[in-house]
């Protein structure tokens, strides 16, 4: 269970560059719940998911999983408890070590280090199994380097080491944005897969609407800093993507009346 609690920051305070990237959100995800964040560029998405990872200090609020405080953990400890996937396919692998070798430092992430024994022939025999699992022919090629492989299939064995361990919760930032269609679509259907079989709490931030509708459970969209609506239940089931389109519309025309009919009463009984 993922327990956010009045989340603030504030980047470049006091200056003209100031920006309010959070602004008090509150947000609790069950367990075993897989949500999706939408939102325009700016609203706030991938600098939450930072501050849950621990990218950088939070300036109010705290951070609960499974009803551990976490807030002011390093992130190199939440890595314990959370498995995360990045836009970018060639992030988080060693592009110059192998296949099994990005894979077994998957294995260990959270134990205590040692590396000398992670290769040996029972690993290497899960390693293979697991990544037979992924229907893409890689478990024949576990001595290529990580590097070689298209974005598609580096990215599919990202996803299955960041959940290698069943994370406490798995974040996932726009992990399939950089793909081409084809292969958007199979790193898609292998992330619900592993979600369901693994009963992982997961949390994705992505820009497709299609996406958002058909793969999570419970919509959440931001705009601002701030969570203003969430679709879940039967409504989730029911949205499609033009009502989340819609839903940003008035989302933006809201932003724009409220100045205007300030303005309005103020100029009228100032």
């Amino acid at each position: 269970m993922l327990d956010l609690r009045q989340i603030r920051k504030t980047f470049f305070p006091d200056t003209p560059n100031e920006v309010q990237a959070l602004c008090g959100i509150d947000l609790l995800i069950p367990e075993g719940t897989f949500a999706a964040i939408i939102g325009t560029n700016g609203s706030g998405k991938s600098t939450l998911l930072n501050a849950v990872a621990g990218a950088f200090e939070l300036d109010q609020g705290g951070i609960h999983i499974d009803g551990r405080e976490i807030t002011t953990w390093p992130e190199y400890r939440r890595a314990g408890l959370i498995g995360r996937v990045f836009q970018n396919p060639f992030a988080g692998t060693a592009a110059d070590m192998t296949i099994a070798e990005n894979i077994a430092l998957a294995m260990r992430r959270g134990c205590r280090r040692g590396f000398g024994l992670a290769l040996h022939r029972t690993a290497r025999a899960e390693i293979a199994e697991r990544v037979r699992t992924l229907n893409l022919g890689l478990e024949n090629r576990l001595d290529n380097p990580i590097g070689t492989l298209s974005g598609g299939q580096r990215q599919a064995l990202t996803l299955l080491m960041a959940t290698w361990r069943r994370p406490r919760l798995l974040l996932l930032d726009e992990h399939t944005a950089a793909l081409d269609p084809k292969s958007a679509a199979q790193v898609a259907e292998l992330t619900l897969t592993l979600i369901r079989q693994e009963k992982l709490t997961a949390l994705m931030v992505t820009h497709s609407m299609q996406q958002a509708v058909q793969l999570p459970e419970r919509i959440i969209m931001m705009h601002k800093g701030r969570v203003v609506r969430q679709y879940e239940g039967q409504e989730k089931d029911r949205v499609r993507a033009p009502d989340l389109l819609a839903a940003f519309d008035q989302v933006r025309r809201r932003e724009q009346l409220d100045p205007a009919v300030a303005a309005l009463l103020a100029k009228q009984y100032g």
